[in-house]
């Protein structure tokens, strides 16, 4: 038998013995939405969502979904499992792409590529149109949700922590219900601490390669992409989801938010899978553990009012 083991530091509601409903809704996609103006467009065919919306439903809560591929190599079209999953179960998703670092440390012929904080930009300004255009697909405008994996999962939480980046469009992380981030970074310190000391030399070069490639060259530049930065303007509840392979970096994040004294959070550690295992599993099994209480702690907190 597979085990999880949920620490619960608080809850929206608790999840208690909640009844999870068939996921029999129907679902329409939209794909390739762009979600800047024209003349706003930098990549056009990544700054673009696919949205699911299950039919049916009045007013559905929608997860903002941004994929892994260390900020990268992200795809909105791979995430789609993942998004078809949640909207047989009622819940609207949109999968979003975003501008891409060059990925250096796994295709030495790529010639461009964007920095931070250009990938947390585009996540703002999807989560803007998918504010401005709820009525007009049928999903709630105050049950918006953000989530992400890996690469995504950082960004999910930036968009809730610093909020810079929202008021630059009249927004604030008081729009979003709560945010679900899944196995990710969240000290870009000591993310890039983690590859420069490695015992493998081919692994030390990730620092530059990729971190730096990503980030910046500096500390500073670290401190300003991190999370942990902002724990002062963390006010929304929190899926906080980690699998075996980059539990440490979680357990960071795990240990600021509990220094911080912020209790609207529920942590999730997954360690019978590892990182591509658990991206998998939340994509593509039919009845995922995970995914089950992702898609629960959504719907109790699209009923907190």
């Amino acid at each position: 038998m597979r085990t999880i083991l949920l620490l619960m530091l608080a809850s929206c509601y608790g999840y208690g013995n909640a009844q999870i409903p068939a996921d029999t809704f129907n679902y329409q996609e939209i794909p390739d939405i762009p979600y800047l103006a024209p003349e706003a467009v930098e990549a056009d065919s990544l700054q673009r969502l696919n949205l699911v919306l299950p039919e049916g439903v009045d007013q559905p809560p929608l997860l903002l979904w941004v994929g892994g591929g260390a900020w990268s190599f992200v795809d909105r079209h791979q995430e789609m499992n993942l998004a078809r999953k949640f909207g047989r179960e009622g819940i609207a998703v949109a999968s979003v792409g975003h501008r891409l670092s060059r990925g250096l440390f796994r295709d030495s012929t790529r010639q461009h590529g964007v920095q931070h904080p250009a990938h947390i930009k585009d996540i703002a300004a999807a989560f803007k149109w998918l504010y401005d255009h709820a009525d007009d697909y049928g999903y709630s405008q105050d049950k918006l949700f953000v989530g992400g994996f890996s690469s995504g999962a950082h960004l999910a939480a930036l968009l809730a922590m610093d909020e810079r980046y929202l008021s630059a469009h009249g927004l604030s992380a008081e729009n979003i219900r709560a945010i679900l981030p899944v196995a990710g970074a969240y000290d870009i310190n000591r993310y890039h601490s983690v590859f420069l000391n490695h015992e493998n030399p081919q692994t030390r070069t990730l620092a530059d390669t990729h971190v730096k490639d990503v980030f910046g060259d500096t500390e500073a530049d670290f401190t300003d992409a991190s999370p942990t930065t902002y724990m002062d303007q963390l006010r929304i509840p929190m899926l906080l989801i980690s699998e075996h392979d980059l539990y440490d970096y979680t357990k960071v994040f795990e240990e600021k938010i509990r220094e911080s004294g912020y209790q609207d959070c529920q942590v999730l550690h997954v360690f019978n899978f590892g990182h591509a295992g658990l991206w998998r599993d939340i994509s593509n099994a039919a009845d995922s553990q995970a995914r089950r209480i992702m898609a629960d702690f959504i719907r109790r907190c699209a009923q907190v009012q």
